[in-house]
């Protein structure tokens, strides 16, 4: 008898857990939320909890339940967060990702569990050629197409020569790979510096300078490109070398831009795929409304997160909330069809979004707050160049 009861309670139990379970939608979201880096975490943090409000909470009549992990800037320690996730949180979708570094190390460990992996950020071209694989989708874009969105903008506004500046790790390598694949003219010198202690960059700027280019190019993410502007600045290189850059000047780094009085930004030259500016109802809400509760704009950081929650609602939805069925949750995130911040897109082969490049010029709005303006668009519709390289089982 005793064994018997112990048997059902047993059974009640499990009963239990797996009603819990499939009565939640649980995501995984790797981040850097320690470290100099962490403002980037935050804002990626607070828009896709602004996205899970806007949805009230559920998918499909399941509660959300997102487990966010802090990185800690480091591969090693993404993988062992990816890994707690995968195993002991046991989440339905594996997400977030900043870095491409910590994406490639935690690739495996999602996918070899079947699960869904997400980039809500990091781009790597392997990871859109190679090693693309059916259940990896990204938000975001692949690491060269911004840069070489830029590289066409030079050429359309007649630049000859340009000098380049990169931190030294899979990012970078890619950013540099991209400006230099679409720009026509010649590459006077390029820097690959120290990732992420690397904070002066007068020696770089001083080869700049000396090189004769007619502008720089950069890529500095958080609290390194704040220093690489300042630095600019004081050396009065906004006089001799006009400024592009693709993923330094953003919603992250302006605030504080402007808080130090670095007026030698406003004008400078910006490629992204979306606007805080860009005319599309969800824009909208989501811009409006993350104003409203953290009092400054949100970043592409943010907005590749919320459009990433979004992305999830519509797979979850399609199956009616069977996540089971992961044949119809993999076809439903290849349809893309959610309303996007960015417009309309969709995804490409390799799962990564086929979508447009903007330029964007950095200028104070009407309150006198530093933001971004799209002032033109630079591709339609653009695939990453690894695409072809993807070849799905």
């Amino acid at each position: 008898m005793l064994k018997r009861i112990l048997a059902a309670a047993a059974a009640a139990a499990l009963t239990a857990t797996s009603a819990g379970a499939q009565d939640t939608v649980k995501i995984g979201f790797v981040t850097t939320l320690t470290t100099p880096a962490a403002v980037i975490g935050e804002d990626m943090v607070n828009s896709v909890n602004l996205a899970v409000e806007h949805l009230g909470g559920e998918m499909a009549g399941k509660k959300i339940e997102v487990i966010f992990e802090d990185d800690g800037f480091k591969p090693e320690i993404g993988k062992q967060k990816t890994d707690k996730l995968v195993k002991q949180d046991d989440v339905d979708f594996v997400t977030g990702y900043i870095w491409s570094n910590v994406l490639l190390a935690s690739r495996k460990s999602a996918l070899d569990a079947g699960k869904f992996l997400i980039s809500a950020n990091a781009g790597p071209h392997e990871l859109a050629g190679e090693l693309c694989h059916e259940n990896f989708f990204s938000t975001s874009w692949q690491n060269d197409q911004t840069p070489m969105a830029l590289g066409e903008a030079l050429n359309q506004r007649g630049v000859k020569s340009v000098y380049v500046m990169a931190p030294n790790y899979a990012a970078g390598k890619d950013m540099a790979a991209g400006v230099e694949r679409t720009f026509k003219g010649e590459i006077k010198g390029r820097d690959f510096t120290k990732w992420p202690d690397q904070l002066d960059f007068s020696v770089e700027l001083a080869k700049a300078r000396s090189s004769g280019a007619e502008a720089l190019f950069v890529f500095y993410p958080g609290k390194a490109g704040v220093a690489l502007v300042q630095q600019y600045q004081q050396l009065g290189l906004q006089e001799a070398m006009p400024l592009y850059s693709v993923f330094t000047i953003d919603g992250i780094t302006l605030p504080r831009l402007q808080e130090a009085n670095l007026e030698g930004v406003l004008g400078s030259l910006i490629t992204q795929h979306w606007g805080a500016d860009l005319d599309v109802p969800q824009n909208k809400k989501y811009v409006s409304d993350y104003k409203a509760k953290h009092g400054k704009y949100p970043s592409y950081y943010g907005q590749q997160s919320y459009d990433l929650i979004m992305l999830i609602n519509s797979a979850v939805e399609a199956v009616n909330g069977d996540l089971s069925n992961t044949d119809g949750i993999r076809a439903a995130l290849e349809k893309a069809d959610f309303p996007s911040t960015r417009g309309a897109f969709k995804m490409g082969p390799n799962h990564l979004p086929i979508q447009n490049f903007y330029l964007h010029e950095i200028v104070a709005d009407e309150d006198g707050v530093w933001t971004t303006k799209i002032v033109q668009t630079v591709f339609e519709n653009h695939q990453d160049s690894y695409a072809k390289d993807c070849k799905m089982d």
